[in-house]
């Protein structure tokens, strides 16, 4: 453990250890255990990205911008590396590294660290949540790997990421979407609000269709939630289901809200959908139903 902790830097045993994490305290605990010594220049071709980086694109105007820094006044703060078999592995500074390289930098200012994967998974999401907004997508995918790889709730999850529970269940959601519905949200082509709304629809095809006519269209939100509803009611007419019984219908709603997803109370029996093995363990998740 001694080792460990001296392999992490003084304060950063704590830090992981603790309810929630702060990319910024994370960084000043690595500067203010680092000596001058172990602040090193490192040839920018011995990088590469953190494997559990969730960023798939990066917005080339802001690197071109801090590119334009860079070459003007210097890297002004270390990256943060783990040595791997083959280089280093970049725990916390992309965009330095990558505006460096703009910039027409060879070497860039590092300090060394020793993490574990569970935990350069975390910096990579707090890194681009608390700096740079990630499109929903790949925030939910963040969130789901996290939740996948520690092995904790929803609940858990949102204390240490400093979200609340329900922006992540609704994220998460939209990873019941169909891969081309969800690269038009990564695009900015397609609204979270629009995606959200989408991801509650079981047919893919129907899916796929409403998509690119909301972008066609302009369809507004509103809109597109009077068709969820209007389908429903359909979809509930052609399977001949009863209908709720009035004074159920508020535990009904209750329950589609906090688990978002389709809840039918009948005959004195709570009916939840979902759409796959994913979507039954996140309700079993929110529902704190373990094994």
């Amino acid at each position: 453990m001694e080792n460990k902790k001296r392999a992490l830097g003084r304060g950063l045993e704590q830090l992981f250890n603790s309810e929630n994490i702060d990319l910024d305290s994370f960084e000043q605990a690595v500067y203010e255990s680092a000596t001058r010594e172990e602040i090193i220049d490192i040839d920018l071709n011995e990088l590469r990205a953190n494997p559990y980086q969730p960023r798939q694109t990066f917005n080339e105007e802001a690197l071109r911008e801090l590119a334009s820094s860079i070459k003007e006044h210097g890297v002004f703060q270390p990256i943060i590396v783990k040595k791997s078999i083959k280089g280093y592995e970049i725990i916390a500074g992309e965009r330095r590294v990558r505006a460096s390289r703009m910039a027409g930098l060879t070497t860039i200012p590092a300090i060394v660290r020793n993490l574990d994967d569970n935990q350069m998974m975390e910096i990579a999401l707090l890194e681009n949540l608390q700096r740079e907004d990630l499109s929903a997508i790949e925030e939910a995918m963040a969130y789901k790997a996290l939740l996948d790889r520690l092995q904790i709730t929803q609940e858990e999850l949102s204390k240490r990421v400093g979200k609340s529970r329900s922006h992540i269940t609704n994220l998460i959601g939209l990873l019941r979407l169909p891969s081309d519905v969800q690269e038009l949200v990564n695009t900015n082509k397609l609204s979270m609000a629009h995606a959200r709304v989408l991801s509650k629809f079981e047919d893919v095809n129907q899916i796929r269709k409403m998509a690119y006519e909301i972008i066609e269209n302009k369809i507004p939100t509103r809109e597109l939630e009077q068709t969820a509803r209007t389908v429903e009611k359909k979809v509930k007419k052609e399977r001949h289901v009863k209908p709720t019984r009035p004074d159920y219908l508020y535990a009904a709603d209750l329950l589609s809200e906090k688990l978002d997803a389709k809840v039918k109370i009948k005959d004195n029996k709570i009916e939840i959908n979902f759409a796959n093995v994913a979507d039954l363990n996140r309700i079993l998740d929110i529902l704190e139903v373990r094994e």
